[in-house]
């Protein structure tokens, strides 16, 4: 390879443009004002209420109801939207009865 072409092999570049982010960072750290402590800068802002913190606990259980239903739906307008002209239309109808029986399984249980 000649000199321009190790330049522009990916590996090199990379580290080019890594230290050229880093040289970049610096400078703008450098730049920054330098922070100073004040009473009350990490407390919650609230429109000038002293709020407690309280410790929130966040569950996944609705994401995973969310991405079950999402998934469900994507995978039933791919097989749909992928059936061949000439088939047999009663097996898309069949499909999407099934995936209609799957969402409202997956609506209705507790």
């Amino acid at each position: 390879m000649t000199g321009i072409g190790v330049l522009l092999s990916p590996p090199v570049a990379f580290f080019v443009f890594l230290a050229a982010a880093f040289g970049l960072y610096a400078l703008g750290r450098g730049m920054a004002p330098h922070p100073t402590k004040a009473g009350g800068k990490l407390t919650t802002y609230a429109c000038g209420e002293d709020l407690p913190g309280v410790k929130v606990q966040f569950g996944y259980r609705l994401f995973f109801f969310i991405a079950l239903f999402f998934t469900m739906m994507h995978v039933a307008v791919l097989v749909i939207a992928t059936v061949p002209a000439g088939a047999v239309a009663f097996f898309a109808l069949f499909y999407l009865v099934m995936i209609f029986l799957s969402v409202m399984a997956l609506v209705t249980r507790s």
